[in-house]
């Protein structure tokens, strides 16, 4: 792999712990809407959409109402994720420190994304951040997108970071190498290893380690 001149970050799962968050933050805004429980896995299967996809998909007759309670709940709730995973933050300050290029793409929507951002204090070391809509996941898009954006750095000097099967395959899709992130407790492992990404890392540690010595 060449030397790494730009980074490309998932948010939920990848920079923090957000998944439980979201998983939460979907039960008590939906559940009394449609007066049952939903399990995770029922949640998650909606997942890839913003949450308004997750919304419209669980509680369509209840939209407005379910975006309007989510979100409210999500930043009520999110004392659950005060902060991203240590280490990401020393080792986005190295990435700009370095010069490399850093943004995200991610599924959620803009005011979970700047819920979350805010509450972590990190947007300032984005250069562009592409979000999810409620029609179905676009990930794809979005990294051609900021791939578009850093046009003079070529395809196999920028990565994806990511820890859902989906992220490698829609790295695949747009010709970058991709990084399996599989260190939050929501990760797994076995099936981001089936599809064969560039890198494996179940630390941060150990991937920062790998990405300082690549840039």
């Amino acid at each position: 792999m060449k030397k790494i001149k730009a980074v490309i970050f998932d948010l939920d799962g990848t920079l923090a712990n957000t998944l439980p968050l979201c998983i939460s933050g979907f039960r008590k805004s939906i559940e009394p809407l449609i007066g049952r429980s939903l399990s995770d896995e029922e949640i998650i299967g909606t997942f890839g959409p913003s949450e308004e996809g997750t919304i419209m998909a669980l509680a369509p007759k209840h939209y407005e109402k379910g975006i309007s309670s989510y979100l409210k709940f999500y930043k009520e709730l999110h004392e659950m994720c005060p902060s991203p995973f240590e280490g990401i933050e020393a080792l986005l300050i190295t990435l700009k420190e370095k010069s490399v290029k850093i943004a995200m793409v991610t599924g959620k929507g803009r005011h979970s994304t700047d819920i979350s951002l805010e509450k972590f204090g990190i947007a300032k070391y984005f250069e562009a951040i592409e979000i999810g809509i409620s029609k179905g996941p676009r990930k794809a898009e979005g990294i051609q997108n900021i791939l578009d954006l850093f046009g003079d750095i070529r395809k196999e000097e920028i990565i994806y970071v990511g820890d859902a099967p989906s992220d490698i395959i829609a790295s695949r899709k747009v010709g970058i190498p991709v990084v399996a992130a599989a260190w939050a407790e929501t990760a797994e492992p076995e099936k981001l290893k089936e599809l064969n990404p560039h890198m494996f890392f179940d630390s941060i540690s150990e991937f920062s380690h790998w990405l300082t010595l690549s840039i």
